[in-house]
């Protein structure tokens, strides 16, 4: 990974998202807007309590906001966050796009020295 790249992920962002059960909680409260742990437990494969670890997580990188609701919290999406999530994962989709572009010149540049070593070798029979 190139510095500039390596200093722009967070890796704690990028771990909680890692999670297909936190991506899931994620768009349902981009689709609703807020939630609950109890409310996003019910649309959810796993118990009240997971979710709220779930939550704790999200919460801990930014990725949501808990306010007090009552006796429960309600959980949205931070936008400001989920669009820096959104400038890393581009940045590093760049990085790659780059490395990939290195590889194919690298590899076209073998398979020319490949098919002109050949041709030498057949003009020498």
């Amino acid at each position: 990974m190139s510095t500039v790249v390596a200093e722009e992920v967070d890796d704690d962002l990028w771990s909680a998202i890692g999670d297909p059960t936190r991506r899931r909680m994620l768009d349902l409260l981009l689709i609703e807007g807020d939630g609950t742990a109890t409310t996003l437990g019910q649309q959810l494969p796993v118990t009240r309590q997971a979710v709220a670890k779930h939550l704790g997580v999200l919460d801990r990188v930014g990725l949501v906001r808990a306010t007090s609701a009552g006796r429960e919290k309600r959980y949205r999406v931070d936008d400001a966050q989920l669009a820096h999530a959104v400038a890393q994962l581009s940045s590093v989709g760049s990085a790659w796009d780059a490395r990939l572009q290195r590889i194919k010149h690298i590899a076209e540049a073998i398979q020319r020295t490949q098919q002109d070593s050949r041709q030498v070798s057949q003009q020498d029979l």
